[in-house]
């Protein structure tokens, strides 16, 4: 029997991509899940989506930037089902280019989005979860929250922090009834490489670099995570080649950072203009 049946799982960002795929497979295991994204046509599709599989949602508009929203639906979730067992924080962006072309509203608006969406979340769920003396929550970063990787440094830095803030909530939280996990994909199919901004690169030669490594679809992805989820892992590196990547970081980080250049100098051969 599923481990998710009957249980309550806010998801973020589930308008697309791994958010949407996590949606539809735990309505499809038997939890009752409250879907939020910032899109209203986007999260209302997942909504109609998982209702005509005969599976139990609730959807909702957020921005997981503002505190009071994320607040209010944690409470609209807590006043409809007394319970909120699972929390994942999902919902981001990214911006694609390099340091020296970005603007501070580059650099603003990927760290409250990323970091703040899941320090918001956080700050409404976990309280309600040790009252319960239970509770998971599963915050996504990216292997770029483990290696430094070019091209979207803002986004590096707020999967570094999202990484950090998990880690140390999960050492807070071991004695209190509470999980927590972070979540570290490398590449998975999803649109956010084909709809973040860019600035200053040619966004189908970065795509080329990009997708010349096979990804997963965002449902193998979600399988994988919820069998993380279901192990209580501390972190769960989803695609062979981020598990790779990340044993290479921890025996020969010199030789990252060499790789690291190597791959900065082919995707400067993407900028349009000095």
């Amino acid at each position: 029997m599923s481990i998710y049946k009957d249980k309550v799982a806010i998801i973020t960002g589930a308008g697309s991509g791994i958010g949407w795929a996590l949606a539809e497979e735990l309505a499809r295991r038997g939890a009752h899940v409250v879907i939020s994204d910032v899109n209203t046509e986007r999260i209302e599709k997942v909504g109609e989506s998982i209702k005509k599989a005969g599976n139990k949602v609730t959807v909702l508009t957020v921005n997981v930037s503002d505190f009071e929203a994320v607040k209010k639906m944690v409470e609209v979730t807590m006043a409809e089902h007394g319970r909120l067992d699972y929390i994942f924080n999902n919902a981001g962006i990214a911006v694609g280019g390099e340091a020296r072309d970005f603007s501070i509203d580059d650099w603003r608006s990927v760290i409250e989005i990323n970091l703040y969406g899941i320090v918001n979340g956080v700050a409404a769920a976990y309280p309600i979860m040790l009252r319960q003396g239970s509770g998971h929550i599963i915050n996504i970063g990216s292997i770029e929250g483990l290696i430094p990787i070019p091209g979207a440094i803002s986004y590096v830095a707020s999967k570094y922090g999202i990484v950090g803030l998990s880690n140390a909530l999960r050492v807070e939280a071991a004695d209190l009834g509470v999980n927590v996990s972070v979540v570290c994909p490398g590449y998975i199919e999803t649109p956010i490489f084909y709809e973040s901004k860019v600035v200053n690169v040619d966004r189908e030669k970065v795509l080329e670099l990009i997708t010349r490594r096979q990804g997963l679809s965002p449902e193998e992805c979600a399988s994988e995570i919820l069998r993380g989820v279901e192990r209580n892992k501390a972190t769960i590196i989803v695609t062979k080649f981020a598990k790779f990547l990340y044993l290479l970081q921890r025996t020969s980080p010199g030789l990252v950072l060499w790789l690291g250049k190597l791959y900065g100098r082919r995707l400067r051969k993407a900028r349009l203009k000095d």
